[in-house]
């Protein structure tokens, strides 16, 4: 790091601290000690101060995680009363613990895989590192190793561990990493702006995505593919929602090649979509399913792969010969954090959420769609309660603005400046504030990105 003289910041301030110690991910680490770390305090609700006292309205649930907001006095009532009972076991060698049997019981009968099992693990990245391992033992088992290879899509996220950053289709996360690892494979995702061409409509453009995947398919070899990835949203890739038979069209070309469709739920599940599931919202046929994030609201470490009985059967008839299922975490079924995700789903269930999103998705997507007439915004996107605004230099001609310009970040900028918490993806703005966000505070939200668009466009305008 740069000499420590060079730091604005006293030796005795946080951020002088976070300078000297931590390593950020997903961060630019060039220009931070420049720009400097953003050092939160403290939460309630919907709103977040920084170390300064500024108060900030959260329109990004976080990593879009914090589904029920924060301080939730319940939740943290239950990890307390959970760490008295029982602060930890594993769940190795057949130990288990009451919080995890009963949390997957309950997942289980949310989803289309009611007669399967449920791994816990802890994040979204270690859920899809499994659902790979799963599914190349599964292969193995039944005499088809030849069958391995998952198909992925670009600008998909699913982590960014060895495995799962494989499956992410973002060039960040595979630049001089050597990712992805042989056997993962990208298509092209659906983003209609973007990829669609002249004189398609969505179903026109969903087709020839669908031929594009066959023809991978086809090139690759059926017997080679074992899954497709996907999630319902496209979340970090900048809030693509899948346009009109797009998901249709994917489902019945995955049943004709006997291909297993992994369906990625970590940032769609428990409500985001204006559905519990975005397999609900989209009509998704899913084989298995990864869970995290909302799971606990965020409030502790948890992920947790669905997995049917076909699958688990041949697993678990494969150890009379192996001895043992090779694969699992220190903190697998954790009952603090199984407890702590019991509860948060149960609150969720109790404020009636599932159904109060579907009144605050109408007023979100409203706002948000006001933004479409400004003067440099070339696509306004979402659904439920996530969406985002694409910035371009020309909206006639979908033109970007050059890289250099950073008009995403200036966005970015000026949204912190009205003390708003907004993510900015390139010049894709997004938004997917915590579900218990009320509709005034919806109007504070588009209200607040309104001046900060507003003085975003001057500041554009000026330099061009």
């Amino acid at each position: 790091m740069s000499d420590s003289t060079s730091l604005p910041y006293s030796e005795d301030s946080l951020e002088y601290r976070d300078l000297r110690s931590i390593l950020h991910p997903a961060t630019n680490l060039a220009t931070l000690p420049v720009e400097g770390p953003t050092v939160r305090a403290r939460a309630q609700g919907v709103h977040v101060w920084d170390s300064q006292g500024k108060q900030y309205l959260e329109a990004m649930a976080g990593l879009w995680c914090t589904a029920l907001g924060y301080g939730v006095e319940e939740l943290a009532k239950t990890a307390h009363k959970q760490i008295e009972t029982l602060s930890y076991s594993p769940l190795f060698a057949g130990i288990s613990n009451e919080p995890s049997i009963i949390l997957a019981e309950k997942l289980l009968s949310m989803t289309p895989i009611k007669n399967g099992k449920v791994f816990f693990g802890l994040s979204g990245s270690d859920a899809n590192d499994t659902q790979i391992k799963l599914i190349w033992l599964y292969h193995n088992l039944i005499g088809k190793p030849e069958k391995k290879k998952i198909i992925s899509r670009w600008g998909g996220y699913h982590g960014s561990t060895v495995a799962a950053g494989s499956l992410t289709g973002l060039p960040p996360f595979h630049y001089q990493f050597d990712l992805p690892i042989p056997g993962i494979l990208h298509t092209t995702n659906p983003n209609f702006y973007r990829s669609g061409q002249e004189g398609e409509d969505e179903e026109t453009f969903s087709t020839r995505l669908a031929h594009e995947l066959e023809e991978l398919i086809l090139f690759e070899g059926p017997e080679t593919i074992a899954a497709f990835i996907a999630e319902p949203v496209m979340g970090a890739g900048g809030v693509i929602v899948p346009p009109a038979g797009y998901f249709e069209k994917v489902q019945q070309i995955l049943d004709y090649y006997d291909i297993m469709f992994i369906d990625d739920e970590v940032i769609c599940g428990f409500g985001r979509t204006g559905q519990p599931f975005g397999f609900e919202t989209f009509d998704l046929k899913p084989t298995t399913i990864s869970l995290a994030k909302a799971l606990t609201s965020a409030y502790l470490p948890l992920s947790a792969v669905l997995v049917p009985d076909s699958i688990y059967d041949v697993v678990a008839d494969g150890t009379r010969q192996s001895g043992v299922f090779g694969h699992g975490f220190t903190y697998t079924g954790h009952p603090v954090c199984t407890a702590v995700a019991l509860r948060n789903i149960e609150l969720i269930e109790e404020l009636e959420l599932y159904q109060k999103i579907k009144t605050k998705s109408k007023l979100f997507q409203e706002r948000l769609r006001e933004f479409e007439e400004y003067q440099y915004v070339g696509d306004v996107r979402g659904v439920g309660l996530i969406g985002a605004i694409e910035l371009v230099q020309d909206v006639a001609t979908k033109r970007s603005f050059p890289k250099e310009m950073g008009a995403g970040q200036k966005c970015l900028h000026h949204c912190v400046e009205q003390g708003l918490i907004v993510r900015a993806l390139g010049d894709v703005i997004c938004f997917c504030p915590p579900l218990v966000i009320s509709d005034s505070q919806i109007d504070e939200l588009f209200d607040k990105f309104a001046r900060a668009l507003r003085a975003t466009t001057d500041e554009l305008t000026q330099i061009r």
